[in-house]
Order: structure tokens, then C-alpha cells, then sequence
């Protein structure tokens, strides 16, 4: 069987799917790890512990030594990334109540639930359509881009705009795993290929145990919602992350569109806040759903319209070729 290629034809599948599996368990044999107890139910209910090892193996992954022009790309891009969020926090957190949307055609909505899903890019996504439509250096960003995963940017945001607290112990604990792995991997480059080579071994682990989390009965609820939080996210944050590559990073804007998206490990950020923050409890499962909705929806559009846009710009730079003197 080839299952492994079948999930990478699926875009985020190694994420996406056994989340799906997990969200299974959850829904129909919700006491499954309980019962099961032991190694399963560390499975189960290991999303933190797995998701700390992740990072740890992400910090590693990275280059301190990476080229000024990677830094000045990426760091464009993941700069405007949480600068967006962080705008649209300001703005959203004006209008919706602190404990979510409750009712109407947006209950679920939460500025939990729109934060997690626009301020990290799904680096693996935007890696592969960098290598197809862009420069080498622009795909080497993904690397960069590495710095939003987890909870530590979500928790900035939520603190610098008044809509969360956290002591500071909070914020080391969120990051430190992350450091201690950059600084290991660029102390030894043979630990640096050793963890790296996990990050993405582990991401169907975590994906399952975020999976055991979430209700398919609020993905249902929550369908159409989802559907507009993933197509807002490609609106939203693509026009600025274009504007920026164009205009500061140096590119053509196919970059800036390729991280419009909405980064699988930004499912579990509901979950994580809630843990640090018990005051985001009660929105946190809808808000799980919500972020899944849009990881799936920015998934499939922001290839296509990535596809199209770079065919567009290689066909214009072709016409202004043949008319040049």
C-alpha cells in the first residue's frame, strides 16, 4: 500500500488526516484513551508533550548562519505575517465579545479562533510551491518561518492587545524548547540533521492526539464559518505579505501569496492558550474547529491562486521581454 504518498497528494494530509482519525476516536469512543489507558493513552492525549518535542526539533532545523538574502525574504514575510494578526486583533476585538460569538450565523467566531488561524504560515506548503514558482532563496525561507510555530507568537499577540494575560514564566515556557533546540543545532551540526529529521516524523503524531480533541459535531457546526475564516485568511494576510515581497523583500508577490496560508500547527494553539489561560476554556473547542476549517480551505486555494498568479507574472516578464530595445 502506499499510504505514505497518498497523504502527500493530500495538501497538509500528513496533518490533516490523522487529525481527521483522531477527531473520529474523539467523537464516537470519546473515553477511548481513558479506557485503553497505559501507552494509548499517551497517544491520545500527548498533545503537549509531542508538540514540545516538535519544537524542539524546529529550533534545530535552523541555520543561524543562513544567507542575508534568505533573511531579508522570509523575515519579510513572517514579520508582516504577525504584524497583520496582530492589526486585525485590534480591530476584531472591538466587535466580538471576549468569550466568543454565541449565536447567529457566527457563534463559534472568536478572536482566539482568528488570531491562531492568521499569524503562522504552513511552511511545508510554502517550501513546495516556492521550489515550483520561485527562487531558491524564497523557498529556503520556510525555514525562517519556523519561528511562529507554537503557541508563543499567539500568546504576544493576545498580551501586547490587552485580550490575554500571561505571567512571563508563560511566555520562556512556550519558547524555551524552540532555543534550546537552535542552540543545539547550531552548536553541533550532527544534532542539527539528527533532530531535524523528526519534525516531520512527529507532525502525524501531534496532528492524531490534537485530533482526539476535537468534536466532528463543532467542525459541522462550525462548517460554513470555517470555510469563510480560511478564504478571509488568504484575503487578509495575502494582499499585505504581496505588497511586502514586491516592495521590500525584492520579489514578483508569488511569494507573499504562497504564505497566505494557514499553518497546520496553528490547530493546536486554541487548545495551548486555553491550558495557560483558563479564561479561553470555553471558546477553545470551536475555535480548534475553526482554525482545522481554514488550515483545510488555505490548503487547497492558496496553490491554485499561487499557480495562477505566477503563471501570470512569468507571461507578463515574457511579454516585456520581446518588446525591450
Amino acid at each position: 500500500m502506499k499510504i505514505k504518498k497518498t497523504l502527500d497528494r493530500i495538501p497538509g494530509g500528513l496533518m490533516l488526516v490523522p487529525l481527521f482519525l483522531g477527531a473520529l476516536v474523539r467523537t464516537f469512543t470519546p473515553d477511548a484513551g481513558k479506557n485503553l489507558g497505559s501507552f494509548t493513552n499517551g497517544m491520545i492525549s500527548g498533545t503537549v508533550p509531542i508538540l514540545a518535542v516538535w519544537f524542539f526539533c524546529i529550533g534545530a532545523s535552523i541555520d543561524l548562519r543562513a544567507t542575508g538574502t534568505v533573511l531579508r525574504k522570509s523575515g519579510t514575510l513572517v514579520v508582516t505575517k504577525i504584524a497583520v494578526a496582530w492589526v486585525v486583533a485590534m480591530v476584531v476585538s472591538r466587535f466580538i465579545p471576549a468569550g466568543g460569538v454565541t449565536t447567529g450565523l457566527l457563534a463559534g467566531l472568536s478572536t482566539l479562533a482568528i488570531i491562531s488561524a492568521m499569524d503562522m504560515t504552513n511552511g511545508g506548503l510554502y517550501a513546495s510551491l516556492m521550489n515550483q514558482y520561485g527562487s531558491r532563496e524564497e523557498a529556503a525561507g520556510f525555514v525562517l518561518m519556523s519561528i511562529e510555530s507554537g503557541p508563543f507568537v499567539t500568546m504576544v499577540i493576545l498580551g501586547t492587545t490587552g485580550l490575554g494575560d500571561f505571567e512571563k514564566r508563560q511566555f520562556v515556557g512556550a519558547v524555551l524548547p524552540f532555543l534550546v533546540g537552535f542552540v543545539l543545532g547550531n552548536l553541533d551540526l550532527d544534532l542539527r540533521e539528527f533532530l531535524s529529521r523528526a519534525s516531520q516524523t512527529l507532525i502525524p503524531f501531534f496532528g492524531f492526539a490534537l485530533g482526539n480533541t476535537i468534536d466532528l459535531k463543532v467542525i459541522v457546526d462550525t462548517g460554513l464559518l470555517g470555510i469563510l475564516l480560511g478564504v478571509s485568511v488568504i484575503i487578509i494576510t495575502g494582499i499585505p505579505l504581496m505588497l511586502a515581497d514586491r516592495f521590500i523583500a525584492g520579489g514578483n508577490g508569488t511569494a507573499g501569496l504562497a504564505a497566505s496560508s494557514t499553518a497546520g500547527a496553528a490547530v493546536a494553539n486554541p487548545l495551548l492558550i486555553a491550558g495557560m489561560n483558563p479564561a479561553f476554556a470555553p471558546i477553545a473547542p470551536a475555535a480548534t474547529a475553526l482554525v482545522a476549517a481554514s488550515v483545510i480551505v488555505t490548503s487547497l486555494v492558496v496553490p491554485v491562486l499561487t499557480a495562477l498568479y505566477a503563471g501570470r507574472v512569468t507571461k507578463e516578464a515574457g511579454n516585456e521581454s520581446l518588446v525591450a530595445p
